[in-house]
This record gives structure tokens, sequence and C-alpha cells, in this order.
């Protein structure tokens, strides 16, 4: 049951309307403005909206990307997937494939869409194997544009490439040239994270110089990479830790595994060897959970920041300078045509507009056009009779006359 007090001639009521945040002191509170409930109305109306994220899996077959992905989010994406023989590899081209899944817990819900490359890196000559992805992400941001060049911009989808995980094959002595070319050719693009796959194939010794020789070579041919932000000086000394191990993690060692085995008396996802049980979230043995927590719990929404105010807004600089290119040189090249006094047909710049915006500056165009015509014929020097008795009389007849024939209407008066 409520009860109630008088304040300042004000019944106050102990239990909490829904009008007022539950702390009663700031009900009574007439200093208290209420600005700081903004991040609750944020919170509330992004929940109710939903996130999205679109997640790029890119490197060559059988490194375990479709295990990792589905280890991720703890769901199975690949149901239908056909594995191609050795036979139909040779001839395979990279394709891009979709798969979106509506995620929900505890509440918030998230529209994952994953964008895999398979045949990546498969074929005996991958030249340019990597053009079919960067077209990808860069239709993506050409359709952002578009939409957001628009009338309606309430329902923007955005399928932007928010972030890419670049899987290196284990076997090697660090990045390949593939490798490189692939990151060189998508880092202004795209968030890179690059992954070192299969890590339960390697020792921890050898996983060690794997990734600072990766760093190195990271560093040594100018890749750009995903960086994670620096953190401020009023952060607590836990979450700099944890940031700082994920900077030290860069690739990261991943294991996947789709199975549950049982380990000391407990179920966990992981690999059984005959020496032993791998487990996938044990940060002892991989950085799946590092990685977990970087694209999931921490780094998201930065990764989606990144990708609209950087990589996006790159994109998007670029293709208004084009825009504003052709239409400079399509303005000298009528201005050109004009001088001459050529009747050529004006071109049109192909711009964002509708039928009736184009429809308009074409007939101004033609307008401009007639004018400069009209005052080219009234600057062609004439040559007049030296007739006596007749004189000049320059009304406005005889000036459209002039105009239009070249010709001079005289008038005799008695």
């Amino acid at each position: 049951m409520a009860a109630f007090f008088v304040f300042n001639n004000f019944f106050i009521s102990t239990q909490a309307c829904h009008h007022c945040l539950p702390n009663h002191r700031m009900c009574a509170d007439k200093e208290y403005v209420g600005f700081a409930t903004l991040p609750n109305q944020v919170h509330r109306k992004s929940v109710k909206k939903g996130f999205d994220f679109t997640l790029m899996v890119a490197g060559e077959s059988g490194l375990g990307k479709s295990t990792l992905v589905n280890s991720l989010f703890l769901t199975d994406l690949y149901k239908d997937r056909k594995l191609l023989n050795a036979e139909e590899r040779i001839t395979q081209t990279v394709e891009i494939t979709k798969h979106t899944v509506d995620i929900e817990e505890k509440g918030v819900k998230l529209k994952l869409t994953i964008v895999d490359t398979p045949g990546f890196g498969d074929a005996v000559n991958n030249t340019e194997c990597w053009k079919s992805v960067a077209d990808y992400i860069d239709q993506q941001f050409e359709q952002y544009f578009r939409d957001e060049s628009g009338l309606n911009r309430k329902n923007i989808q955005d399928n932007r490439v928010h972030c890419c995980l670049y899987f290196i094959s284990p076997f090697g002595h660090g990045l390949r040239p593939l490798d490189v070319e692939f990151m060189k050719a998508l880092h202004e693009k795209v968030n890179i994270v690059p992954v070192l796959a299969k890590a339960d194939t390697l020792t921890p010794s050898e996983v060690k110089k794997k990734k600072i020789k990766i760093r190195e070579e990271i560093e040594q041919y100018g890749i750009k990479i995903y960086q994670f932000p620096d953190c401020d000086s009023d952060e607590d000394e836990d979450f700099k830790q944890q940031d700082h191990e994920l900077k030290e993690s860069i690739p990261f060692a991943v294991i996947g595994s789709n199975t549950v085995v049982e380990a000391k008396g407990k179920r966990v996802r992981g690999r059984l060897y005959p020496w032993g049980i791998v487990e996938v979230e044990n940060s002892a043995h991989c950085d799946f959970v590092k990685l977990r927590n970087m694209l999931v719990r921490t780094h998201m929404q930065d990764l989606k920041d990144v990708t609209r105010e950087t990589h996006y807004e790159n994109y998007r600089a670029h293709c208004i300078q084009s825009m504003t290119r052709m239409v400079v040189k399509e303005r000298n090249r009528n201005k050109l045509t004009r001088e001459s006094g050529t009747d050529f047909p004006i071109p049109m710049v192909p711009t964002v507009t509708d039928a009736e915006t184009e429809k308009l500056i074409r007939e101004k165009d033609e307008e401009i056009f007639s004018i400069d015509k009209l005052k080219h014929k009234a600057q062609i020097p004439m040559t007049f009779p030296n007739l006596s008795g007749y004189f000049y009389f320059p009304t406005l007849i005889q000036a459209w006359k002039l105009l239009f024939s070249n010709s001079m209407t005289f008038l005799s008066f008695s």
C-alpha cells in the first residue's frame, strides 16, 4: 500500500509513478531538470528499433570460417552448404553469399548478416580474385548513398560491411602474397581484423612467433587493419588491461567447433584429440573468447562508427568530387560550344535527380543557349547606305528585326 506525506504543500507518494524515475527524491527535487534520463531514452528507443551488423569472412577454403561463425553466435548458418570436390574448385570463381539471421538475447534484437566468399584463393590463378569482394563492398556503399540521397530516408537498410575477418593459414611462415594483396586492396574500404586460423595445429610457442611475424609484415607492407580506440584517462584499470590484451592478441589465434564434448565432468564446446581436449572458450587454449568479446561485447558499435565516419565518408566524398568534376567539365564544354556559335546538342550530366528536375534543367540550358545565340547575332557589324533624305529611326520593332533578320528598316519623312 502506498504511503503519502506532505512536502511544500504537495502530496508526495512513496510509490513510484510511471512518469518519474525510481529515485523518489528526484520527483520532489525542484532543482532536478531531468536530462540525466537521456541515456535511458536512447537505450529504450534503440532496443525497440533493434540493431544490425554485417560481418564478412574471407580466406581460402578449409580454414574453419563457417565453423568459427557458428561458434561465435551459437547458430547454424550453413545447413544447406554444398562442399565442392577438388576438380570443381579448379574452375570455381569467387562468389558472394549472404546469410541473415535474427538473434534475440535478453530482449535485445540483432539482425546479423554474414557475407561469405566461397572460392576465394582456391583457383590455380588467383590474380585479382579479391576484385569481386571489393566490388561488393562498393555496391553496398553506393546503395546506401542512393538511399541517403533519396526522399524516403526513414527506413534505410544498412547493408554496409562493418567488419571483415580475414583468415590467415597457419601452414606458412607469415603472410602470403595473396594475403598482402587482399588486405591492401580492401583496407581503405572495410575494417579488417586478421585471424590466425586453426590455432590447435600449432604449439603455444609457434603461435607466439607467428603473431609477431604477421604483425611485423602488416607494418612492413603498410596494411591498415582495424585499430582499437585508445582508452580514456578516466577508464577503470580492468578495461585498460582488457584493451591492452586485445591489441596484443592481433592476429587472433582461434579454434572453432560445433560439437560439445565432456571434459573433467563438464560439457564444453571443443575438439577431442588422442592427447587431450582443446576447449574453444578456454583463453589458455586460444583467443576465441577475446575475439567474441571484441566483436560483440566491447567494439561492435565502434566498428559501425568507423565504417560510417571513415570508410563510407571517404566513398561519399569521392562520389561527390567525381560528380562535381563532371558538372564542371560539361559546363566548360557547353560554354565553348556557345561561344563558337555551332548548334551542337547540349549534353546532359547524369546526376541523381528525378525526371522532372532533368526536364527543367534541360529547358533552362536551351533557353540560355538561345539568348546567347541572339546576343551573337546582335554583335554582327552592319553597313548602312548613305542616303540623303533618309535617316535611321530605332524603334522596338526594328530592334527585333535586327536580331532575327539582320536587316534595317528606313523611314522617309517629307
